[in-house]
């Protein structure tokens, strides 16, 4: 039930694995390619099942506090399949392509009544851009609307994978400067912008996302300088400003990571406002998230 991943209703499918880390991560369970366990304190009881089944000891239990260690899970579930009350939770698991397209038909009725699709996202969906190659080619054989939500920084040959079934790039760019994209998400913008000037000749269809970090790239010179790289390409539909929201501190939490960002607060609705009717003046596609999807 997606309505912000593209246009109409759509199913949204999430694949583990980033090439970037991102300090703003929303989707942390989705940072690394294998299984993440995730427990979730308050759904605890202390019942102590999940430490009476597990194999290497990541539940402990210290003064009636249960107390994980994280890195020594080696993702087998039993303990998962124990948890009577959904304290303990595993982001992720193997499927093949054709079990995955199955999945996504079972909404086609959504999609043709309201003009929708599928989106896949991530982490970086295209570095599994063989499998996902093979899904899109399952779904197209029904008409499927398709999107992909990726961050830009893989080869270009991901992009040849799946371009053939792709009906829409959402496409983030973050930050005009190659230094200040490193300090923020561990890569520089080379490899993402090459990739851009690929996707416009190639005529695909993009919607381009920025999220908006306070401090980060949320000035108007930055933004205006994000907008003087698009300005070229005809292909781009649109330009959506995200803006930064810490709803995902509570995953970190549970999945034992830190989060980054800790003091940032989210830039309000007028604040959000400003920028984007100043933007519009030089980009007239801009948008905010919350304004209608094309």
């Amino acid at each position: 039930m997606s309505v912000h991943d593209g246009p109409g209703i759509r199913t949204t499918l999430f694949l583990k694995g980033c090439p970037l880390r991102c300090l703003w991560c929303h989707n942390p369970e989705n940072l690394r390619t294998e299984p993440s366990l995730s427990y979730t304190e308050k759904l605890c009881v202390g019942c102590g099942a999940c430490a009476a089944v597990c194999p290497h000891g990541v539940h402990g239990f210290e003064n009636g506090i249960h107390r994980l260690h994280h890195s020594a899970c080696a993702n087998c579930g039993a303990c998962i399949a124990e948890c009577l009350t959904g304290a303990l939770k595993l982001y992720g698991r193997t499927a093949t392509a054709e079990e995955t397209a199955q999945l996504l038909l079972e909404d086609t009725d959504f999609y043709r009544q309201s003009g929708g699709g599928v989106t896949f996202s991530g982490g970086e969906p295209l570095l599994q851009s063989a499998f996902l190659r093979e899904v899109m080619r399952l779904l197209k054989a029904h008409d499927v609307h398709i999107a992909v939500d990726t961050c830009g920084a893989v080869p270009w040959s991901a992009f040849e994978d799946v371009l053939p079934y792709a009906d829409l790039f959402l496409y983030d760019i973050k930050h005009p400067d190659p230094e200040m994209h490193k300090k923020g998400t561990g890569a520089g913008n080379e490899r993402i912008l090459e990739n851009l000037r690929r996707l416009h000749e190639s005529g695909a269809p993009v919607e381009i996302r920025t999220p908006v970090i306070p401090g980060y790239n949320d000035a108007e010179e930055t933004l205006l300088q994000i907008a003087a790289i698009l300005k070229p390409y005809g292909n781009i539909t649109c330009w959506r400003l995200l803006p930064y929201h810490s709803m995902a501190k509570g995953k970190y939490q549970a999945l034992g990571m830190d989060y980054p960002m800790p003091e940032t607060e989210m830039p309000d609705n007028t604040r959000m406002r400003a920028l984007q009717q100043k933007l519009a003046a030089v980009c007239p596609i801009v948008k905010l998230s919350s304004d209608e999807t094309n």
